[in-house]
């Protein structure tokens, strides 16, 4: 078994966990996060299918967007507007990210330096908002109940410690393709601990109705 089936099914059992937690949360805006893990899977596993028969630069789009896009969005929209509850921030991190979209329709090679630079950039800042908030109420003290502690330690892991590969994505493909190859498994390795850590959210996380 590759990583890359080993990622598949972790996305497919926070999905799954997501549609079995999702009578439960109907009433709270966390319903939406198991919306967004159903179609986070089915957009991956539609790549998963079909990737041996598409080009590298239709996948380059695909990715770039639609699936990037959304996970950015998405989780603005959970940071800012649902966690922070600041409407401001939301619609300024929205703007910040959207208006680097249509760069990448412009010229495909520079994709991951800004669009997805830029957007882990704002997710990162919303992290350490999220960090000082929880210090300052003393949620830290009770991380096993705080959905948003299991988030944030899968969007570090992921967006935040894969930011090298996708930012310098082609130089270090073309001329260092050791790094690559090492940031590549640390992608593959942390894209499954992300759905991981989203599951344990489920299972252990409290959610708020507002």
């Amino acid at each position: 078994m590759e990583l890359v089936d080993v990622l598949i099914g972790a996305e497919f059992l926070a999905a799954l966990i997501g549609i079995i937690y999702f009578k439960r949360l109907k009433n709270s805006y966390w319903k939406w996060f198991s919306v967004y893990l159903v179609i986070i899977f089915i957009s991956e596993f539609f790549w998963y299918l079909f990737a041996d028969q598409i080009s590298s630069s239709i996948k380059q789009i695909y990715f770039g967007v639609f699936v990037f896009p959304f996970q950015f969005m998405f989780l603005i929209w959970l940071y800012a507007m649902k966690s922070l509850k600041n409407k401001k921030l939301f619609i300024v991190c929205t703007i910040l990210y959207v208006v680097t979209i249509p760069f990448y329709l412009e010229n495909i090679n520079p994709l991951f330096t800004i669009n997805y630079a830029v957007g882990t950039t704002i997710i990162a800042f919303l992290v350490v908002m999220e960090f000082i908030k929880q210090l300052k109420n003393d949620d830290i003290l009770k991380f096993k109940e705080n959905k948003m502690f299991y988030i944030n330690i899968g969007v570090i892991l992921f967006f935040v410690g894969n930011f090298p590969l996708f930012a310098f994505y082609y130089t270090l493909y073309c001329d260092y393709v050791e790094i690559w190859n090492f940031c590549f498994l640390y992608f593959r390795i942390t894209s499954s601990l992300l759905y991981l850590l989203f599951i344990a959210s489920f299972i252990w996380g409290k959610h708020q109705t507002s």
